[in-house]
């Protein structure tokens, strides 16, 4: 059974800011459009240091220097392998861009349950000890943190444990989560 918080229906949690594209809840202002420019520059940042890693991994595995001197020596081979993670690892980045590329980025009210594309701001802690946080729910690049607007975005996924406990839930909704503590109080201060 999920329990919401009093008053959750008749806040202002949500509402659009007119004609500046931005969304607001209890938190400070979030552009979306400059959220997704942020995610998608961290990601090209990575994908370039991943790309010229695995060139440099794959040099070194053909190289003449690595070759085998004894049938114990793996130099060459250790190489080769981690340039194919690293090959690999900028393949999931690459589909990570593309996808963040094309993802909508709607506009969420105080009623609309968490979706892909919602920013949640969540509340969450041991009572007396509660921290706030928002998160982007994200179809990929889980952990990824950005700072728009003067505060910190998470992007967080749907294959998270957090991402599964927000997923369908709507701003106002409490409920005791998992996680690293003894069951800490989790509620969805806004959706937007």
């Amino acid at each position: 059974m999920r329990w919401r918080w009093p008053g959750a229906d008749r806040g202002w949690a949500g509402a659009r800011v007119a004609d500046t594209g931005k969304i607001f809840g209890s938190g400070p202002l979030v552009n979306k459009a400059v959220l997704r420019e942020e995610i998608l520059q961290q990601l090209k940042q990575e994908l370039a240091r991943q790309t010229t890693a695995a060139v440099m991994a794959r040099d070194e595995a053909i190289s003449e220097e690595s070759r085998a001197e004894s049938k114990w020596d793996t130099h060459s081979q250790e190489a080769a392998y981690l340039a194919e993670g690293q090959a690999k690892l900028a393949g999931e980045i690459r589909a990570s861009i593309e996808l963040y590329s094309a993802l909508p980025l709607p506009g969420f009210g105080p009623s609309d349950p968490v979706a892909i594309g919602a920013v949640v701001e969540l509340e969450s802690g041991p009572a007396g000890r509660l921290r706030r946080a928002r998160y982007l729910l994200g179809p990929r690049a889980g952990g990824l943190a950005v700072v728009v607007d003067g505060g910190e975005v998470l992007v967080l996924t749907p294959q998270s444990p957090l991402g599964r406990e927000v997923l369908g839930r709507r701003a106002g909704e409490v409920w005791v989560g998992g996680g690293r503590g003894l069951g800490a109080t989790q509620r969805i201060i806004a959706v937007y």
